[in-house]
């Protein structure tokens, strides 16, 4: 297990300074709060071998991953050329709502390392597309490539524009570079002229044709039972996989409210 502070962390912030480059890195983080279920946490590191961001990955790919659910929440920071970012991990991007939220603090650009395998390979390109035009932002995402022996994962590296366009899309070799230019004016252009399609600012001003200022309640269940402690879907009953026995993990002991901050 890794730290912050650890060995592993300084030879990637050691590279970034010799190279002059930024660098996202993802780390196995041992965690006080249970022994067994370490953090998956993602690092990005400037060109002067700072860390700039330190995420930790909400998500889970359950029950297959016995990581602890991140609970720091989602980030942003100011990457290269003042471009505002944020960092998520592998399956954090299937949930709209982390999206939504690193475009709410401002992101601009949405980064998304993983590590999946070809039969999520067309959830992966549309996920990133429909996290890009729904909160008119860049998503910049890279996934493992290659095989470990076990598994053989997919690569697939892919930014699209605000519009949900692919700019570029990588293969499923290893150790292959890809490079794409983004010009964050046109996100700053979109957010702050469009009327239609502006569905970042329409979503907490809805009707403002009909109301002055728009709509400002919140007319989501899922939103106010999430709030409360409360979340129950309408198949809640019929789930069968609610633990991680099925791929050989222990049922994990009581957490407590307390080990998260919103």
């Amino acid at each position: 297990m890794c730290s912050l502070d650890g060995p592993e962390v300084k030879s990637f912030k050691d590279v970034c300074r010799e190279e002059k480059v930024w660098g996202c890195f993802s780390i196995m983080e041992k965690n006080d709060l249970s022994l067994s279920s370490p953090w998956n946490s993602g690092i990005t590191i400037n060109d002067k071998g700072e860390l700039i961001n330190y995420y930790r990955k909400m998500h889970p790919w359950i029950p297959v991953e016995p990581w602890y659910p991140g609970n720091q929440g989602v980030s942003t920071f100011t990457g290269p050329g003042g471009v505002k970012m944020s960092l998520i991990i592998c399956h954090d991007g299937m949930f709209p709502e982390m999206a939504r939220e690193a475009a709410y603090q401002g992101a601009e650009v949405l980064l998304r390392t993983a590590g999946y395998t070809p039969p999520i390979r067309q959830s992966w390109e549309l996920t990133n597309r429909t996290n890009a035009f729904t909160n008119l932002m860049y998503t910049v995402s890279v996934a493992l490539a290659g095989t470990d022996g076990t598994f053989k994962s997919m690569g697939a590296a892919m930014a699209v524009n605000p519009e949900g366009d692919v700019l570029m899309s990588g293969n499923d070799c290893p150790d292959e570079i890809f490079a794409c230019e983004l010009q964050v004016e046109e996100v700053r252009r979109r957010r702050r002229h469009w009327g239609v399609e502006n569905n970042l600012y329409q979503f907490g001003h809805r009707g403002y044709v009909a109301v002055m200022g728009g709509a400002s309640d919140c007319p989501y269940t899922y939103m106010r039972d999430l709030m409360t402690g409360k979340w129950q879907t309408a198949e809640d009953a019929q789930v069968e996989v609610k633990d991680g026995r099925s791929c050989g993990w222990e049922v994990p002991k009581q957490a407590f409210e307390n080990e998260f901050k919103s």
